[in-house]
């Protein structure tokens, strides 16, 4: 899965998680958690749907790699056998 990919795919899954997400508003490297209003179950739910996207193990120990777009997108690249920063 290309960068680009992955960002496509945790996005969607955010967008279900939290529905209304305005995920514009969000910066490829800020945090989005607050910037959303994602409480702990909201996060955890996509989580859940972005493992079911990506057929990705995602550890409890690998979770402060969610915090970012960018960073999730990173960490989904790396196990998936991208490229990072490759478009598709």
């Amino acid at each position: 899965m290309t960068h680009d990919e992955a960002l496509a795919t945790i996005k969607a899954a955010i967008e279900e998680a939290v529905p209304g997400a305005d995920l514009t508003a969000v910066s490829p490297d800020e945090p989005f958690r607050e910037r959303l209003e994602m409480d702990s179950l909201d996060f955890l739910n996509f989580l859940e749907l972005l493992s079911g996207r990506t057929g990705l193990d995602l550890p409890e120990q690998d979770y402060a790699s969610f915090t970012t777009l960018n960073g999730c997108a990173g960490y989904v690249t790396a196990r998936t056998g991208g490229t990072l920063g490759a478009s598709s």
